[in-house]
């Protein structure tokens, strides 16, 4: 992917700015402009970022989403494209001093037939609605919209659903987060026994060593997001909860009602002293944590 990259920029293909989302994206071209190879995303462009080719405001906080954007592999189990950070120079990316160094996420382009947008739900397959659940409730994304997840085709013809654009995960606090599957038919079937193994097979402490190991020293609040999404993805799996129900606890249903996650987070804080070592605070957590988790699978009988 990043020698065809390299390979389509070296004969002069310029990278093509797509016309949609709402921060700067770049499909890149190969040697033969024929296909693309990879769509790249500088960091200083997404939404609320200092160069947003939108022109929409800057973030209040210097909050610029792209910094999160991490190191891929091969396909895992929710099909996230293979993604790596980057440094790209061209003239094409917006800039008002012209030419310079962008920062930012390669990921491979995939093809496929459109958004989830262009079509009605109840048509995607159950598992491939469930495999992007347990992804974005482990991530606490707080953008998964039907426009960020692409429809495809796997070797035998079937529907697959591609999600892309994951810049907004992990982030410091859950107030954001949304899930457009929530109102899909399929969140409300329980998860079948291979993604339970799945589930609890996940250790957020071997993902943060993961990612400190490829050179991402994650935020303090970002891997206190991980651990308690972790455990609320487990613990719910082990209490029979559907992805509409562990998903739920994670959104708030308006904008001034705190998620119940929120609430779980807040009590916990409330419970413990400044001083409390992280081990502590997460075991205060996971109490909290069961109470209310016993309480919504009682009202789910």
């Amino acid at each position: 992917m990043v020698n065809a990259t390299i390979d389509g920029l070296d004969v002069g293909l310029d990278p093509i700015r797509s016309m949609e989302g709402a921060g700067g994206a770049y499909f890149m071209q190969d040697s033969y402009g024929e296909r693309f190879v990879s769509v790249f995303k500088p960091i200083d462009e997404e939404p609320m970022a200092v160069n947003n080719p939108r022109g929409l405001p800057l973030s209040s906080d210097g909050e610029e989403s792209g910094r999160r954007s991490l190191f891929g592999g091969s396909k895992g189990f929710a099909g996230v494209p293979p993604t790596l950070m980057i440094k790209c120079l061209h003239y094409g990316f917006n800039h008002p001093e012209g030419v310079t160094n962008k920062i930012g996420s390669l990921q491979m382009f995939m093809e496929n037939n459109g958004s989830c947008e262009d079509m009605g739900p109840g048509s995607f397959p159950l598992k491939e609605v469930h495999k992007i659940s347990v992804l974005d409730i482990r991530m606490a994304n707080a953008d998964r919209h039907a426009g960020n997840i692409l429809l495809g085709k796997d070797q035998d013809g079937q529907t697959v659903l591609i999600p892309i654009d994951h810049g907004y995960c992990l982030p410091e606090s859950f107030e954001d987060c949304t899930f457009e599957w929530l109102y899909w038919p399929q969140a409300h079937q329980p998860y079948d026994s291979k993604t339970i193994d799945y589930i609890k097979s996940l250790d957020a402490e071997e993902d943060i060593a993961l990612l400190k190991f490829h050179g991402w020293d994650i935020p303090v609040e970002s891997a206190r997001t991980l651990r308690i999404s972790t455990m609320l993805l487990k613990k719910g799996v082990e209490r029979g909860l559907t992805p509409f129900s562990i998903g739920s606890i994670m959104c708030r249903e308006t904008l001034k009602k705190e998620s119940i996650i929120g609430e779980i987070v807040q009590e916990a804080q409330d419970s413990t002293l400044p001083v409390t070592s992280e081990a502590l605070f997460l075991e205060t957590v996971s109490h909290i944590m069961d109470r209310r988790l016993d309480e919504i699978a009682e009202l789910n009988c």
